[in-house]
This record gives structure tokens, C-alpha cells and sequence, in this order.
């Protein structure tokens, strides 16, 4: 390992301590692993780690790439929440640079070190999400994972769309995502497509009810009610109704 990773891991360490036992019991209620999951927690809140990201963004921006990259995999070999939240926080500062190569190593990280729902849509919203909008043919990397083993791949596959939605974008792509999660058994991937949908439907409301309503009754209700939140009173009252 480079040396200055391996001093400025050593500090990273020492700074954050062994965290806060309650904030600890808190974030393993509120995260909720299910059994094999070893979601490994210190205790410390969000606020705390974006502090410690944007205090280690001035250094790291004059590395070079794989320095940066390499800084990163040792965060997540800590194998702890906090490390793979700091390389999140960390890395969305590098958004415009995210391209092919840096979708390849976000979906090895999804891969190797996600176990949960935090790290998750940290992973794909900022970061595989910056990706695709730099280059959009990379969504077609995402459909195969909606039929992944592994439910944090298969809810990656929605969340790294969110963005897109929101901006109106790719939603040829977005609904041909959503069609093979819609009766997937996990309720996190449930809650997953439906937040996609529910992003969708301000810039595309009539195309979201067309895709919805002739499949309403085959769709787990948690997805609907989450894809209704955005919706006018009339859409929202047609489509959970008649459920």
C-alpha cells in the first residue's frame, strides 16, 4: 500500500474512534440486517462522516486516480458501514469524472463489499447514477441485474435510474427495468422500483399510469403505494383502488 494511503488510514482510524454504542444500536435497528448479512457498525451518524469526506477531498483531488481508488477499496476493507459511507460521500465529489472504467469498479464494489441498503443507493444514486448520466449506453449494463441472486444488485438497478427519472430522461429504459422487478419477492427491491417509479411520474405522469394501471393487480402493494407518493389525487385514488 502507498504509504500516504496507509498514514491517512491510520488517522482516519484513530479520529473516528470505536463510535457511540447508542448510535451504534440505533443505526443496527434502523438498517435491519436480515441473517447473513454482517453489517458491522461503530456508531457514528452521517453528519460526522460527510464532515470527514469533505475534509479528505481537498487532499485526495490532487492524487492521482489510482491512489484515490486504492484509498477507497482499503475504506471498504475496513468492513464497516462507515468506511463504505466515507468512500460514497468521498467519491460523489468526483461525479463529473465518472465514466465506463468507474462504473466497472462501482459494480465490483457492489459486488463485493454491499451488504445493505445504505451503502447500496449511496453506490448507486450518486455514483453509478453520475456514470450513466455522463454516458448513458452504460444503462444497458443494468438490466441483467434485475434478475441478479444477489437483492442489493437487483435494487441497484432501479436506484442508479432515480436521477434519470427526476431529470425526464431514459424512460424507454426505466420502465423495461421496472417490468421484470415489479413481482420481485424482496421488499427491499420493492421499495427500490417503487421509488423509481414514484421519481418518473412528475416529468412523465401519463406514461407512469400506462405502464401501472394493467398491471395493478399483479403488483405487491408496497410497490404502488411507494410509486403513488407524487401522484395527483385522482391518479393516486385509480391506482390504489383498484388494487
Amino acid at each position: 500500500m502507498n504509504n500516504q494511503i496507509g498514514v491517512l488510514l491510520e488517522k482516519l482510524d484513530r479520529d473516528l474512534g470505536p463510535g457511540s454504542p447508542s448510535d451504534r444500536e440505533i443505526l443496527q435497528v434502523f438498517f435491519k440486517p436480515l441473517p447473513g448479512e454482517n453489517v458491522r457498525f461503530r456508531g457514528i451518524r452521517a453528519p460526522q462522516l460527510k464532515k470527514i469526506a469533505q475534509a479528505l477531498y481537498p487532499a485526495v483531488k490532487k492524487w492521482p486516480i489510482a491512489n484515490r481508488d486504492q484509498l477507497c477499496e482499503e475504506l471498504w476493507r475496513w468492513g464497516d458501514f462507515e468506511g463504505g459511507a466515507i468512500v460514497c460521500y468521498l467519491y460523489r465529489r468526483f461525479q463529473k469524472q465518472c465514466g465506463p472504467r468507474e462504473f466497472r469498479l462501482f459494480t465490483r464494489w457492489l459486488d463485493k463489499y454491499v451488504d445493505n441498503w445504505g451503502h447500496t443507493d449511496g453506490l448507486s444514486l450518486w455514483l453509478l447514477g453520475a456514470s450513466i448520466e455522463n454516458h448513458p449506453e452504460l444503462i444497458k449494463e443494468l438490466l441483467p441485474w434485475t434478475r441478479a441472486k444477489k437483492r442489493w444488485k437487483r435494487r441497484a438497478s432501479a436506484v442508479s435510474m432515480v436521477y434519470s427519472a427526476k431529470r425526464g430522461e431514459h424512460n424507454k429504459e426505466i420502465f423495461l427495468i421496472a417490468e421484470p422487478l415489479l413481482a420481485d419477492p424482496d421488499d427491499m427491491v420493492q421499495k427500490g422500483v417503487g421509488w423509481l417509479l414514484k421519481e418518473t411520474y412528475p416529468r412523465k405522469p401519463r406514461e407512469v399510469m400506462r405502464f401501472l394501471m394493467p398491471r395493478r393487480h399483479s403488483i405487491p402493494r408496497l410497490v404502488l403505494r411507494y410509486a403513488a407518493e407524487k401522484m395527483s389525487a385522482e391518479d393516486k385514488t385509480r391506482l390504489l383502488r383498484s388494487k
